[in-house]
């Protein structure tokens, strides 16, 4: 008798919990694999079936916190198209990587229709491999030299209104950059492709 297949059910919450749950990992990733905070700042845990790293500095918790929450909050209403992650020199303020996690919402997709089917195994492979991206990518980034900051650009629907603690910003594009395309991911509901920018070396 032939075993049966059995799939997962996803709905538009646990869509939001995956995606935002998914976001903070790899901005954590990107910080500790980019050296943008030091090393000892960020703890070891089992996620995806991976040794992950998330920051243990308090006020660096505390931000992404905030800012994760506002994220689930317009992904659920299905606002939200881009998030980015930008990596800048201290000193001279330039630009040096722009991470951009380009998001497509399902505007048909409802807490109150019925659920879409797509195994949470398979959602969690395709995560994994967009980690694994992530963390290979210091092979083929160039080395930042001097301290490095970082802010989050989001990107929502005009007609959403913006939190009184965010600030209107440009899209700080790296001239002359190199793109690399990684890994996207689908839960049925959320779409996200991961690109990363950098300075080119010519």
């Amino acid at each position: 008798m032939a075993a049966k297949k059995t799939r997962g059910a996803i709905t538009l919450k646990g869509s939001t919990d995956t995606v935002t749950e998914k976001k903070s990992f790899g901005i954590n990733s990107i910080q500790k694999k980019r050296g943008v905070y030091p090393p000892e700042n960020f703890k070891r845990v089992e996620q995806y079936g991976k040794k992950l790293f998330v920051s243990d500095e308090p006020l660096l918790k505390d931000y992404l916190s905030k800012v994760l929450k506002q994220i689930h909050d317009w992904l659920k209403k299905k606002k939200i198209q881009r998030i980015v992650l930008v990596i800048t020199n201290v000193d001279s303020g330039e630009v040096e990587e722009r991470w951009q996690f380009d998001i497509q919402c399902d505007k048909s997709s409802s807490s109150h229709k019925k659920k879409r089917e797509k195994s949470l195994k398979e959602i969690k492979r395709e995560i994994r491999d967009v980690i694994k991206k992530i963390t290979a990518s210091v092979t083929f980034l160039p080395l930042l030299e001097g301290p490095c900051a970082f802010d989050l650009l989001v990107y929502t629907d005009k007609d959403k209104k913006i939190p009184e603690m965010w600030e209107e910003s440009g899209p700080r594009i790296i001239s002359n950059s190199e793109e690399v395309r990684l890994r996207s991911f689908t839960t049925t509901i959320h779409k996200v492709d991961t690109m990363v920018s950098y300075k080119s070396g010519d």
